[in-house]
């Protein structure tokens, strides 16, 4: 049983950054893991993704702003968010798969001001 626990979460101005982290227990960690948000009545949106080899890929509305890297020894995968804007304001979720099944955290919340 993979278990995802997620923190860093909070209120930052625009501008400003946040280092999300996402601690994984169970299972094997050299899996892809991937960053989701939502947004307040909105659906849940891939924001960026890395394979177990370190290979990186983000939505476009993160690209250049976002960093996602992941600490294999430690099995703990980051997300660096700079430039935050408001409408970055979501829930973030760490979420990986395995044999086809998924998993996800509880989530961290993240609110940017204007």
């Amino acid at each position: 049983q993979v278990q995802l626990v997620e923190s860093g979460g909070g209120l930052v101005q625009a501008g400003g950054s946040l280092r999300l982290s996402c601690a994984a227990s169970g299972g094997i960690f050299a899996y892809a893991m991937a960053w989701y948000r939502q947004a307040p009545g909105k659906e849940r949106e891939l924001v960026a993704s890395i394979t177990g080899g370190g290979i990186t890929s983000y939505g476009d509305s993160v690209k250049g702003r976002f960093g996602i890297s992941r600490d294999n020894a430690k099995r703990t995968v980051h997300l660096q968010m700079n430039s935050l804007k408001p409408e970055d304001t979501a829930v973030y979720y760490c979420n990986t798969a395995r044999n086809g099944i998924n998993y996800w955290g509880k989530g961290t919340p993240v609110t940017v001001s204007s």
